[in-house]
């Protein structure tokens, strides 16, 4: 029975490890990429752990409370003597009085009581509660706290970045499989149209009507063509093995796009609300104004305020609360100089908060460049993309003319094929403009932040 159990797991287990997505569809891709990718979960934890840093940096205005116990033994005429009085235990005999004469008739001054210079040894117990909290600290608490708050947000900007990076990735790759899956079947009808025209010359050679070498190339091309079939297919695998890492699981099929990606709307606004590199540059300069208000602060007294309530005794927490002390204060600091140091960080932050200013008009300028750019170039794609459709059916039209005009020996095999290879040649360059096409819309979609995440 335990073996028969141990055999079901096993085959329920192997199902599992071996199962694979089929016909998969883009939006479920998605979908999967958002809860699986890796790298945007070790991101997510990145996130997750700067949130604590925010709890961390909120806690110091809380001040700190310690509770502490210390025990010793010594026979130290200091600590001795210290620890009767901490303890409230010191007695006049401690000071040597019972070795004194006290009845006048010598002088007691040279005297070395021995009590108090060589003690017994003497045990200690201090139990103490001490509490530490920052009053005023000029406003660098307060930057700090902002700071930490900012980092996790540019935390989630990364997260937000890697995404679309991601989504592109994801994206590109449908896409790709899209193209690589028409051109693997172009392919197939060109290498049965050229199995037709070997038979063709076969034929014709049987009747006298063509020669050997006609043969030859024509299957040499032959091999040429499958050889690019091949490849494609190997294309197509490696596309697939990338698909699954991207989901962090295994794609066996998808379910193919046949429509070429849509350009999105653009907007000089969208781009400055939305694109996550101008956010983060945003984010940036509200940081370095933190930076600044901090740098300020050393300009400004610091406040901090202590309390402590202690009990000591040669036994642990015995009579304690009759032996019970306390302590409590408040303590000012402010630096009247240092060399300069404040004065120079100050500075330093002045311009970083300047040069920041003009990191964020960088980014603006440059997005809203490259975004332009791209939009230039998926219009010429466009272009390029029906040109080569009219070639491509042109192409198709004049190989399969001159495939009937050489079954009238009206032109050679090597003018059939070459033609032929034209066609190819025609539909390898509308796949890669397609392709590139793609990208771009792609890219552009990832520079607008556009979708939920």
């Amino acid at each position: 029975m335990f073996i028969q159990k141990l055999s079901l797991f096993s085959l329920l287990f192997s199902t599992l490890l071996f199962s694979s997505i089929e016909n998969l569809t883009l939006q479920n891709a998605l979908e999967r990429l958002k809860s699986d990718n890796l790298e945007l979960k070790i991101s997510r934890f990145t996130e997750h752990m700067k949130q604590y840093d925010i709890k961390t940096t909120k806690g110091l205005n809380y001040g700190k409370l310690d509770a502490s116990i210390v025990g010793m033994r010594s026979n130290d005429a200091g600590n001795v003597f210290g620890f009767k009085l901490q303890s409230r235990e010191a007695t006049f005999g401690d000071f040597g009085f019972a070795e004194f004469d006290m009845s006048g008739n010598s002088n007691p001054l040279p005297v070395e009581p021995k009590a108090l210079n060589y003690p017994k040894s003497h045990t200690y117990y201090q139990s103490k509660i001490s509490y530490t909290v920052p009053l005023y600290t000029g406003g660098k608490l307060t930057e700090y706290e902002k700071i930490t708050k900012a980092m996790h947000g540019m935390s989630q900007y990364d997260t937000r970045k890697l995404y679309n990076e991601k989504v592109f990735q994801t994206k590109k790759t449908f896409y790709d499989i899209s193209l690589i899956n028409n051109y693997i079947n172009n392919l197939s009808k060109i290498i049965k149209n050229i199995t037709k025209l070997e038979n063709t010359v076969e034929n014709m050679k049987d009747v006298g009507y063509a020669k050997d070498i006609d043969l030859l190339e024509v299957q040499t091309r032959k091999a040429e063509v499958v050889s690019m079939y091949n490849q494609a297919n190997l294309n197509e695998d490696l596309a697939y093995q990338f698909l699954s890492f991207l989901l962090n699981y295994e794609v066996s099929s998808i379910k193919k796009i046949n429509t070429m990606a849509k350009l999105p709307s653009i907007s000089i606004s969208k781009i400055e609300s939305n694109n996550i590199d101008i956010q983060k540059a945003n984010l940036g300069l509200e940081m370095a104004g933190m930076a600044l208000n901090i740098e300020k602060s050393n300009y400004l007294p610091q406040v901090g305020a202590f309390a402590e309530y202690s009990s000591a005794d040669n036994s642990l927490w015995n009579e304690f609360s009759e032996k019970d002390s306390y302590t409590v204060g408040v303590q000012v600091n402010l630096n009247l100089f240092n060399g300069g140091i404040d004065s120079a960080n100050l500075e330093k932050a002045k311009v970083n908060h300047l040069k920041v200013q003009n990191q964020v008009l960088l980014a603006k300028k440059g997005i809203a460049l490259k975004v332009k750019k791209l939009h230039t170039e998926i219009l010429n794609n466009d272009l390029d993309i029906k040109n080569f459709k009219k070639q491509l059916k042109f192409a198709k039209s004049v190989y399969a003319n001159y495939k009937e005009r050489y079954k009238e020996g009206l032109s050679s095999i090597s003018d059939v094929l070459i033609k032929q290879s034209k066609e190819v040649e025609v539909l390898l360059k509308l796949l890669t403009i397609q392709n590139t096409r793609n990208t771009n819309i792609f890219e552009l979609k990832s520079l607008l932040n556009e979708g939920s995440m």
